[in-house]
């Protein structure tokens, strides 16, 4: 019994458990299994590098500032997106995108921290 390959369709040569007839088949397979899931990725991690990025900037080194909510709306950061949260002592919860936090204050502003390096 004749094996073909899973993405063009060609005959298989080869040991008994071949799925495809070459490296460039098996990825073009693959890629377009995962593609949904690829682009996905893709979207949120877009994301979350742009709210990092525009943390960052605002920061400018400090080592803390307060800003308007609004300031962060009109550079387009998305309050959706974070990579984890953190709790303090006082049990306030401060929101990461990975090393750049913020903590959402009264009257709409916003205290933007930096964490230490380990």
């Amino acid at each position: 019994m004749e094996k073909v390959c899973l993405e063009c369709g060609q005959n298989i040569r080869g040991r008994s458990d071949k799925r495809f007839c070459d490296d460039s088949c098996r990825n073009a397979y693959n890629n377009k299994l995962n593609s949904d899931q690829t682009n996905l990725i893709r979207n949120v991690n877009n994301i979350l590098r742009k709210n990092r990025r525009i943390l960052l900037d605002l920061l400018e080194g400090e080592g803390m500032i307060k800003v308007p909510r609004e300031k962060l709306k009109r550079q387009g950061f998305d309050f959706k997106f974070h990579t984890h949260t953190f709790a303090n002592s006082k049990g306030q919860v401060y929101s990461f995108i990975y090393e750049m936090g913020y903590l959402v204050l009264e009257n709409d502003w916003i205290l933007i921290v930096q964490k230490k390096p380990l």
